[in-house]
């Protein structure tokens, strides 16, 4: 298990880098963000939220099966887009609207380094642009309006000193 990094830890708002190999340390550091996303009873983790700002997150979202992204590359999204409530484990308490596209087309390697293409739509879809988004220093509220978005900054900042 690992702590979770939260808003305010210049880590998230970083690009990742691209992991190099996947050996038995990597495979044991992803076996522990799943334990760690489970704690948190999360649906994604991206590496950069235990700290570590490798290219490579995870999902598990209801009615999937556990999955692991290494390198990934969305290379096509639905023109169709979505709104759905998103939170975040590393933004503890604060939840919003976020529109993004209805699905996305995928390729990255798997924990057993092989390349692998995922069409995937609805809640995994957005999981995935989601914990996508962590790998490039961007948080879900970062899409959102500037008024919304200063609003909620606010409430969180409240909570976290409480």
């Amino acid at each position: 298990m690992y702590n979770i990094v939260t808003l305010g830890e210049s880590v998230l708002t970083k690009n990742s880098i691209m992991v190099p190999e996947i050996d038995d340390e990597l495979k044991h550091f992803i076996e522990g963000m799943f334990d760690t996303m489970y704690e948190g009873k999360g649906i994604g983790l991206a590496a950069v939220q235990v700290g570590n700002p490798l290219r490579l997150f995870i999902t598990h979202s209801p009615k999937d099966m556990p999955r692991v992204f290494i390198n990934p590359v969305i290379v096509e999204t639905a023109l169709e887009e979505d709104i759905y409530e998103e939170g975040c484990l590393s933004i503890p308490g604060i939840n919003a609207d976020v529109k993004r596209p209805y699905a996305v087309k995928i390729q990255a390697w798997n924990e057993r380094g092989k390349p692998f293409a995922l069409d995937a739509d609805r809640l995994l879809a957005r999981v995935i642009q989601h914990e996508y988004d962590h790998l490039n220093g961007i948080l879900f509220i970062d899409r959102l309006e500037s008024k919304k978005r200063d609003r909620l900054l606010k409430s969180y900042k409240r909570k976290s000193r409480a």
